[in-house]
């Protein structure tokens, strides 16, 4: 059974055509600095489970609300236009991510900790492309001079008096500590073919309800899988960069993939025996004026 919708097969070598430039750039990017190993950094795996008290995400849910919003395809973008324009706003987000420093989340129940970490790694992302907008992909920001390395691995935060990176909150918090694969639909770094940024701010008591979302809404969109024609598929190179995280192998990734998708789609991707291919856009997720 072939899926619906907007996993209509299509000819595929215009796909071709079309992605060998974001291919290319894929290329370079993971050259320079590939796909980071999920390493635990000492110290951070602790928390006070008896503790009650809620971390405040309501100024990073006013910027969501005033400033992402989806387009015709159902990907949230971001207007950094807009919020550039607004000094009230832009102030609201950077004083969001001091608050946030200036907290130790460990002292903190585990359900707070990851929404915290969530939120932080999506606000100071935002932050960050803000900072140096205009731009047409995030992989142009980066202090060091190696082209196409992106911000990740430069320091834009500190909590508890050490220094962190975006790569040290994903790689080194988040992936070890929790080891749920559904992290990668959560955090957003800004790109087209990224899961996209969520618009509703992670609490304790949601955080398992959005990462669900999350990996529905990604494979059910063609950033995630993209039916080509009956025997070939590309999916995200999120895939594939991240295999271990999905099991390891090709089967355990589309064994993941058939438990998030809806429907036909799931029924296609179950009985799929043809070919498969990654792809990932990195063009900047903004909204179009």
């Amino acid at each position: 059974m072939k899926p619906a919708g907007n996993h209509r097969p299509r000819e595929r070598e215009p796909y071709r055509r079309r992605t060998f430039a974001a291919l290319f750039g894929a290329l370079l990017f993971a050259a320079a600095c590939g796909a980071p190993e999920p390493e635990e950094i000492e110290g951070w795996d602790t928390s006070d489970e008896s503790r009650v008290e809620r971390i405040d995400h309501t100024p990073w849910q006013d910027i969501l609300d005033a400033y992402v919003a989806a387009d015709e395809s159902g990907v949230n973008l971001v207007d950094y236009e807009a919020l550039e324009a607004d000094a009230g706003d832009a102030a609201k987000l950077a004083g969001y991510l001091d608050y946030l420093q200036g907290l130790d989340p460990r002292d903190y129940n585990r359900a707070e900790q990851m929404a915290y970490w969530i939120n932080f790694y999506n606000a100071l992302t935002v932050k960050v492309v803000l900072d140096a907008y205009p731009v047409d992909t995030i992989r142009d920001i980066h202090e060091g001079v190696v082209p196409y390395t992106g911000p990740w691995d430069d320091v834009h935060a500190n909590v508890a008096g050490e220094d962190l990176t975006l790569n040290h909150m994903e790689h080194g918090i988040l992936r070890p500590i929790w080891q749920d694969e559904r992290i990668h639909y959560a955090v957003n770094c800004a790109a087209y073919g990224c899961p996209h940024l969520l618009d509703t701010a992670f609490t304790a008591d949601n955080t398992e309800a959005l990462l669900d979302a999350g990996a529905r809404d990604y494979v059910n969109n063609p950033r995630g899988v993209d039916v080509v024609d009956e025997d070939f598929i590309v999916i995200s190179s999120i895939y594939d960069w991240y295999t271990e995280d999905f099991g390891n192998t090709e089967e355990t990734v589309m064994e993941h993939l058939v438990e998030h998708a809806e429907d036909e789609l799931g029924e296609f991707l179950e009985g799929f025996e043809g070919a498969l291919e990654y792809d990932y856009d990195w063009s900047l997720n903004r909204q179009q004026r």
